[in-house]
């Protein structure tokens, strides 16, 4: 299908004559390349606006240097501007965990790493109000979302304030944003003043004491630590923590106030889960499903990655410690209908260069849809950051046969030669016996045919590490699940004369880890054949409780010190062990094993020619 320059949200002045409009309602501006498509946050906000009547245009990248031309040349919105900072958080999207510039932005044409300023939300709002003092300005997307309170910043190394108190804005929308950004729309189109708007769910406002809506009640607000207090207290930032997260996953959850500069930034808890019905109107919008003309033959790494894929379902109850998912979407799983997801393929398969094969049919956790409680007035009640850690709930319906239906009819549409499962799965799901025999043999008929029907030679899986209590800390499972998917997996291999990888995931770093629990981790990897590619350092990222562990040293949910590892050098000597079998690391991580009194696996990583290497070295 041949698309026109107006099936786009309007980007320039000759876009908005081209539509016939005499003045815009809202204008977003986004740090991404503008990319029409429900995977990328401004699209979905700009059509999600669209679709209740408003005028909206997207400026995405603007040049922050310079006169500010690309701030002024739409003018002044009549309701708002939007700020969109990025799918990706701006400093994970431009730094590695070594705080190293990375070679390209995924999210920019042709990857540049020029066009996207350091915490675009504040360098974006402060230009604005500048420009436009009177016009309100609303900040969105995952950076505001995980600053919505005070917050360690691992690449100031500083414990920062709520956003609104950096970034001259008028409101924060943390989470998905579709519901909450078409409220604040009708409301100032209906004569509000943006100051006299406070009570909106899912939104972050900074007040004084007496603007504070209804007053701070002591039944239904959590009145958090101070900012002050947290910078003098880490215990006090890691109670506050745990209160933050709770209230993140819970049905019904309470309203946050913590003061900071002699104001409150409130937190206003957030909207039910969508229905299947809500989520299938923001999928089925008019996406043309590209990016805009402007980046003629230039390459959008990000989109290249997710052109042929479909987010089926949002959530994730699985709570990992260094994951931001349920701080921005929640635990609850809500599923697209199959009608919207065929939908969706459809248009796929409809796409000039599309071969037939779908890079993923996932989401968030590949296997979480169609899950939910059983009885769902105990998941109204609960508080549990995570519905499978440190065990599976009892309450949770793990029944997969919902995905082998949506998997089926995907498979049997015509144009569709394969869907991969590119989604992390979750094995623990898999391998979790119910008291139901149907979810089990569901479990058993989804795992067969998630490794024989969607792999494409590689399943990658996300163990995290090996080490039992490190993998407490992180909320994931036991090593040996893994160990026990891993023969499940060579098994069926086997039975299906399949010559398939499994490949893991390994983080180091991470709070609680030791040397000597990534010496193990060699030396286990080891026994099982890997030469591990797929693995990371730590990256302390706001509101995880991985991070709060590693700025604070403690444990929010035990008060307990953790041990973390924090110089470059303690990181690096934890990382060469991911690298055992490089010749040129062999003798650093023979000297670290000496150091810290683990010889005993010198032998188990290197054999018995140890005596070769001190003649050597003589």
């Amino acid at each position: 299908m041949q698309y026109r320059l107006t099936d786009f949200l309007p980007t320039t002045k000759k876009e908005i004559e081209l539509r016939g409009w005499d003045y815009i309602d809202i204008i977003l501006f986004s740090a991404d390349a503008y990319v029409d498509h429900p995977s990328f946050g401004a699209a979905v906000i700009g059509r999600t606006l669209e679709a209740a009547g408003y005028r909206v245009a997207i400026v995405p990248q603007p040049d922050w240097h310079g006169d500010f031309r690309d701030f002024k040349k739409l003018g002044t919105p009549r309701l708002f501007f939007g700020i969109c900072p990025g799918c990706m958080d701006s400093m994970v999207n431009k730094y590695t965990a070594a705080r190293r510039l990375r070679s390209e932005d995924a999210y920019s044409p042709d990857g540049r790493h020029d066009l996207r300023p350091e915490y675009p939300t504040i360098v974006y709002s402060e230009i604005l109000r500048r420009l436009y003092p009177d016009t309100p300005i609303i900040l969105g997307g995952i950076e505001a979302s995980l600053r919505r309170l005070t917050h360690y910043d691992y690449w100031s190394d500083s414990l920062k304030k709520c956003l609104l108190c950096h970034a001259p804005a008028d409101m924060i929308i943390y989470g998905m944003g579709e519901k909450p950004i078409v409220e604040l729309a009708n409301r100032l189109d209906n004569g509000e003043h943006i100051s006299a708007i406070r009570d909106i769910p899912q939104t972050v406002v900074l007040v004084s004491e007496k603007d504070i809506p209804h007053g701070i009640d002591t039944r239904n607000d959590i009145v958090l630590h101070s900012h002050e207090e947290c910078l003098r207290n880490k215990r006090a930032q890691a109670e506050n923590f745990r209160h933050i997260e709770e209230e993140s996953n819970k049905m019904h959850a309470m309203r946050l106030l913590q003061q900071v500069d002699g104001k409150w930034a409130v937190v206003n808890p957030p909207y039910p889960p969508m229905t299947t019905e809500e989520i299938d109107a923001s999928f089925d919008l008019p996406y043309t499903r590209l990016p805009h003309p402007k980046y003629k033959d230039k390459r959008i790494p990000a989109y290249e990655m997710i052109k042929f894929s479909v987010n089926i379902h949002r959530g994730c109850f699985g709570g990992c410690a260094f994951c931001t998912i349920s701080a921005h979407q929640g635990k609850f799983i809500t599923c697209r209908s199959k009608e919207s997801i065929l939908k969706e393929v459809k248009q796929i398969t409809a796409m000039p260069d599309f071969k037939g094969y779908l890079s993923d049919l996932g989401g968030p956790s590949a296997n979480m849809y169609g899950m939910h409680g059983n009885n769902l007035k105990m998941c109204e009640k609960c508080k549990r950051p995570s519905c499978i850690h440190p065990q599976i709930c009892p309450n949770l319906n793990t029944d997969h046969s919902s995905l082998l239906d949506i998997y089926h009819a995907v498979d049997s549409l015509p144009g569709i030669k394969k869907s991969f499962i590119g989604s992390g799965v979750r094995y623990d799901l898999l391998l979790h016996r119910s008291n139901d025999e149907k979810t089990n043999q569901a479990a058993r008929q989804y795992t067969r045919e998630l490794i024989c029907r969607h792999v494409s030679g590689r399943l990658k899986v996300a163990p995290e590490h090996t080490s039992d209590n490190v993998l407490m800390l992180m909320r994931k499972p036991s090593f040996s699940q893994f160990m026990e998917f891993k023969r499940i997996f060579d098994r069926i291999n086997r039975e299906e004369h399949l010559n398939q990888q499994i490949i893991p995931y390994f983080i180091s770093s991470h709070p609680g880890c030791k040397e000597a629990d990534m010496a193990e981790l060699a030396v286990l990897t080891k026994q099982l054949d890997f030469h591990l590619e797929q693995v990371q350092d730590f990256t302390p990222t706001p509101m995880t409780v991985s991070t709060e562990m590693w700025y604070t040293g403690i444990n929010p949910y035990t008060m307990q010190p953790v041990y973390c590892a924090k110089s470059p050098a303690e990181k690096q000597a934890q990382r060469q062990f991911f690298f055992w079998y490089k010749p040129e690391e062999r003798r650093k991580i023979e000297q670290s094993l000496r150091r810290i009194g683990r010889t005993d696996l010198i032998q188990k990583l290197y054999g018995s020619s140890e005596h070769l290497t001190h003649k050597k070295k003589k």
